[in-house]
């Protein structure tokens, strides 16, 4: 019999649904895994049951020792983190091209990335307030997605328990070499819950997770909530932001210049599947939510789109063609964009090939322009966390190079990091920060 646990998913904000779930399967918004074993009527099964896509989406490794860089971001929607998660939606792009950079030995690792909310009411007590939102992916549009479909709700924030849920839920590597960490943000004592943090520190150290604690308020009020002591007992980092930050930037030359070649770049994809068309719409819906956020978000994604961690080989015809195994005579015809229905075999490879030399060139002018624009918002970030304090995605991306190159990874084109979170010295806590 197939081995499940019991979990409950939180529908529309309104009811829970409980089901059968394989070990590590994803309850996210969008959609619940082929994987899980569970009952819906019709209506509200065509919304959260997906058709397995042609191609599977989970990274594959490019190379037999290609490096893995494995981030869980664990998030508090409680009451009071609106603008964490503000910050969460618009700066994930800004991460993931900070991780871009990082390579080993000459070889470029894959890249995945998982979700966690803890500390919300919406979901089940007995759970811990906790869900896991999106499991280990390389598939940035449905983390992207899946962000801005989070709530705040006032809740208990078990920071323990939501690490030792990742550490449990997710499938961690267990190469040496592989870069795995996990950053929490939230702003109520570490101490909360029943799982104490101590152990789960201690244990995620000894898988070669580090745990970095990023504290939202004050630098004082997080070394006395224990925060700095998770941190130090993971091997991580302790950092402290300002959650209620705007990240907007000032607008950069290389903005407006930027989108276009965006519009032209989403020209070149290719959408097949069942679900297809519906996520090719969700990749233009997603560009629109970013730039509506700031000019920087936009702009962040775009350079996102044009690197090499922005994969959709589930529903992309480009992509999936340079995945082994994916077979385009397979395809059904209406499963395809209505302009290569009627096209032989040898005409629809033909223009895939087009389109693929196409996106190369625009993500090239892409990438130029970015450069360009790096330069120009570096000062103005620097100048804003100064003034306000240091936003989420700058306390991530403060730790990733230091932390990468201890661990033998070289950063390409490594500057000066501008917008600095408040990083503070990992000191051996006082006696009573040890144990309950």
């Amino acid at each position: 019999m197939l081995n499940t646990t019991t979990r409950s998913l939180l529908v529309a904000g309104v009811m829970t649904l409980t089901y059968f779930a394989a070990p590590g399967a994803d309850a996210c918004p969008g959609g619940i895994d082929s994987e899980l074993l569970v009952e819906l009527p019709g209506e509200m099964r065509s919304v959260f049951v997906h058709e397995p896509a042609p191609v599977d989406p989970a990274p594959k490794p490019g190379a037999a020792n290609a490096p893995l860089i494995q981030v869980a971001i664990l998030l508090d929607t409680s009451n009071s983190m609106d603008g964490l998660i503000d910050q969460a939606k618009a700066q994930l792009w800004m991460i993931v091209n900070r991780f871009a950079k990082a390579q080993r030995d000459g070889v470029e690792p894959n890249f995945q990335i998982a979700l966690f909310e803890y500390g919300n009411t919406n979901l089940p007590a007995e759970e811990g307030y906790i869900r896991q939102v999106v499991s280990f992916t390389n598939d940035l549009d449905k983390v992207s997605a899946s962000l801005f479909a989070l709530k705040t709700n006032g809740g208990d924030e078990y920071c323990g328990q939501v690490i030792n849920e990742a550490l449990d839920r997710l499938s961690w590597s267990e190469k040496a070499n592989d870069f795995k960490a996990v950053y929490i943000a939230g702003n109520e004592p570490f101490t909360q819950g029943d799982v104490h943090y101590v152990g789960v520190c201690e244990r995620a150290r000894g898988k070669g997770v580090l745990v970095n604690t990023i504290h939202c308020g004050k630098h004082d009020a997080g070394v006395s909530g224990m925060w700095q002591h998770g941190a130090h007992l993971a091997g991580g980092s302790y950092m402290t932001i300002n959650q209620d930050r705007s990240v907007v930037h000032p607008a950069a030359p290389q903005d407006d210049a930027l989108a276009k070649l965006n519009a032209e770049l989403n020209k070149t994809y290719l959408h097949y599947g069942a679900r297809g068309e519906q996520l090719k719409e969700q990749q233009e819906q997603l560009d629109i939510d970013n730039t509506n956020l700031s000019n920087d978000a936009g702009a962040q994604r775009a350079v996102t789109k044009a690197g090499k961690y922005y994969d959709n080989a589930h529903w992309d015809l480009i992509d999936a063609s340079k995945k082994e195994g994916f077979d385009l005579a397979k395809v059904p015809a209406e499963q395809l964009p209505e302009a290569m229905r009627e096209m032989s075999l040898k005409e629809k490879q033909a223009h895939i090939e087009k389109m693929a030399k196409e996106r190369k060139a625009v993500q090239d002018k892409i990438k130029k322009l970015a450069a360009e624009r790096e330069k120009h918002i570096a000062e103005a970030r620097r100048d804003a966390a100064d003034a306000e304090g240091a936003s989420l995605g700058e306390a991530i991306n403060k730790t990733i190079d230091e932390q990468l190159e201890e661990q033998g990874y070289e950063i390409e084109g490594k500057k000066e990091q501008a917008p600095e979170a408040e990083e503070q010295p990992q000191d051996q806590p006082e006696a009573e920060a040890k144990k309950k």
